[in-house]
């Protein structure tokens, strides 16, 4: 079985393409591609409240190829979502029921905690330790999803308008910082041990540069002096010194702030980078769903 995932965000749109495998009666997800264009919808979203028709014309030659690619792969079901921008943009769903006339692709447009849900998908609960502790963080562009992991179940979950590209615009107030940091305190008060689990693309990128390979984690202080080292370079300077795509070298700095504002008010001394996001939480929920309807 081939399923697709689609994940409109605030920075990128993604299209994952993954192979189901069942193994001894248990599905085993391979992931085929992973295409990757830079939209970013949240560049107008975040500055006028709406998506510009050049934004739109490119989300649509973006999903118009996309869907190409899922005939070309022989993919069975897909799965699409907006996030952040297209939730926030006044023209939203005006622009998901031309995307569903043109090209008859169905995106549902998801709040803030169903997204942090979705992103939590990944099973990466049977990955770890179920006496401790984690918080699942993931950075997006337009907003920053939170799951605390606790005894073995969810325990709290949220999510914050402060994202990569709304800093990068300036348009994160003071008065988010502090309901984030707020509701970290509150959250965690009863908790005294809890590791990280980093998603999103930019972690993702400062882990392979400066992460633990071998234990597949960071520590606060190497995120810390991560942080420190980027912003020491111009964005042309992390461009063509580290390799870094031009829409990942302008919001790394501000996707490194982020987490280590949140390791700080949690009390927290590593995370650990399994390099998953809401595009494979997609396809784990999606082959839940078609399981069920069999």
């Amino acid at each position: 079985m081939i399923l697709a995932a689609i994940d409109i965000g605030s920075n990128a749109v993604r299209l994952l393409i993954s192979r189901v495998y069942l193994v001894d009666g248990k599905p085993y997800f391979s992931k085929e591609e992973l295409f990757r264009m830079p939209v970013r919808l949240g560049e107008d979203v975040f500055k006028t409240g709406l998506i510009s028709e050049v934004k739109i014309q490119k989300l649509k030659d973006t999903l118009m190829g996309f869907k190409a690619l899922m005939k070309a792969y022989d993919v069975s079901h897909y799965k699409a979502v907006a996030t952040s921008a297209m939730r926030d943009a006044e023209n939203g769903n005006l622009i998901i029921q031309e995307i569903y006339r043109d090209f008859e692709i169905t995106i549902e447009i998801i709040d803030g905690k169903k997204e942090a849900r979705m992103v939590f998908e990944n099973h990466i609960e049977e990955q770890l330790n179920p006496k401790q502790s984690y918080m699942y963080i993931d950075v997006g562009g337009g907003s920053t999803e939170i799951t605390l992991y606790h005894q073995n179940a969810i325990f709290a979950s949220n999510s914050f308008n402060i994202g990569t590209v709304r800093l990068l615009l300036e348009k994160v107030p003071k008065s988010s910082w502090e309901q984030m940091k707020d509701w970290i305190k509150d959250a965690t008060k009863t908790i005294d041990s809890i590791s990280a689990i980093g998603s999103g693309g930019n972690i993702n990128k400062i882990f392979k540069m400066y992460g633990k390979r071998e234990a597949q984690y960071i520590s606060f202080e190497k995120l810390k002096h991560a942080h420190e080292s980027l912003n020491t370079l111009s964005i042309q300077e992390r461009i063509e010194r580290l390799h870094l795509k031009p829409d990942r070298a302008d919001v790394i700095v501000h996707a490194a702030k982020i987490y280590l504002s949140i390791m700080k008010q949690a009390r927290i001394e590593r995370m650990f980078v399994p390099q998953v996001g809401l595009s494979d939480g997609l396809i784990h929920e999606l082959y839940l769903e078609l399981k069920k309807s069999v």
